[in-house]
């Protein structure tokens, strides 16, 4: 017999993915012979594996210890996560509480894993969490943090991660809904006088990892709108900020380079002769795309701590070099 007391990172899911999770060897036809059995019961009673496991409680297995060690016989791998932590550097959580964690990535690094031998951002937060004591390898088995968006590679900003499970749920509907303020900052070519609103359909070709737009929806389109006003106007460029109303891979760089104004240093969608001038003026090796600011609708606990709040990301010093 084993007793497992559900903890706060493993609370809000069903009972039957908790043990799947618990035993990933096992079938799940195993799970479900078990509980009809009273073989595995939920707080001493019988449950049917639908039920949503909270904090405090404690699942019974009534199986030998070879049987539940023969269903884990698997024993998560924490060597990427450490290596992660250690090696990806400029990496700064600027907001944590029990739930969620913010962090501010450089460019260069991968939100997320894009082939099997990559580290991301998605690594470094585990490893960050397993050094500060706050996972332990053990729990890694049942829940993982991870990143909740994504930023583009060579964007730097804000991401948020899921320290819980109810952060991740909540997170994910918070972004799904639209109802979490996603702000960006960029340098854009030449002088963008008027603010706009900009929609349409955006198909990604896989192979080539660009987007392009389309005049109308259909099967492999994706709706985009996108808010954005100039801040600051320069002789040849224009700090503008933009609001992602959707929010699609390479959305911004594709709507600001249809305006006629691209993002400065982003080769992929602008000017090569613009983009080379400002690498050799200033060392730009990079699109200057800043994911500034995120604003939180009014939340109700237990994510009061995020209620209604506004985080702001540090100033880059490219950005700065070209205020």
């Amino acid at each position: 017999m084993q007793q497992v007391t559900i903890n706060e990172n493993e609370a809000g899911q069903r009972l039957d993915k908790y043990l799947q999770k618990f035993m990933p060897q096992a079938p799940a036809s195993f799970f479900y012979k078990m509980l009809r059995k009273k073989n595995i019961t939920l707080n001493g009673k019988k449950a049917e594996g639908k039920e949503k496991v909270l904090k405090g409680d404690v699942v019974t297995l009534y199986l030998s210890h070879e049987t539940i060690e023969g269903f884990r016989n698997r024993r998560p791998k924490t060597g990427e996560y450490e290596e992660a932590y250690n090696t990806l550097k400029g990496i700064k959580a600027v907001y944590e509480d029990a739930h969620v964690a913010i962090m501010n990535k450089p460019a260069g690094i991968l939100s997320q894993k894009a082939a099997q031998g990559d580290l991301s951002l998605n690594e470094w937060l585990v490893g960050y969490l397993l050094s500060k004591g706050e996972i332990t390898k053990e729990q890694l088995a049942t829940f993982k943090p991870s990143v909740c968006n994504r930023l583009d590679r060579n964007t730097q900003g804000l991401v948020i991660g899921a320290k819980s499970l109810a952060g991740s749920q909540k997170i994910s509907q918070l972004l799904g809904s639209r109802q979490i303020g996603k702000f960006y900052r960029m340098f854009v070519a030449g002088q963008m006088e008027a603010e706009g609103m900009l929609e349409g359909y955006l198909i990604k070709d896989e192979a080539t990892n660009k987007v392009r737009l389309v005049n109308k929806d259909g099967d492999q389109a994706s709706y985009i709108k996108t808010r954005y006003y100039p801040i600051k106007q320069f002789s040849d460029r224009t700090l503008v900020e933009a609001e992602l109303i959707t929010g699609k891979p390479h959305q911004i760089r594709i709507h600001m380079a249809e305006t006629g104004h691209p993002v400065i240093g982003d080769y992929k969608y602008g000017h090569r002769e613009w983009n080379d001038k400002y690498k050799a003026k200033y060392h730009i090796t990079n699109q200057l795309l800043w994911a500034c600011r995120l604003e939180f609708p009014k939340l109700e606990p237990p994510f009061e701590n995020l209620s209604e709040r506004i985080i702001n990301a540090p100033l880059p010093a490219q950005f700065h070099r070209l205020e």
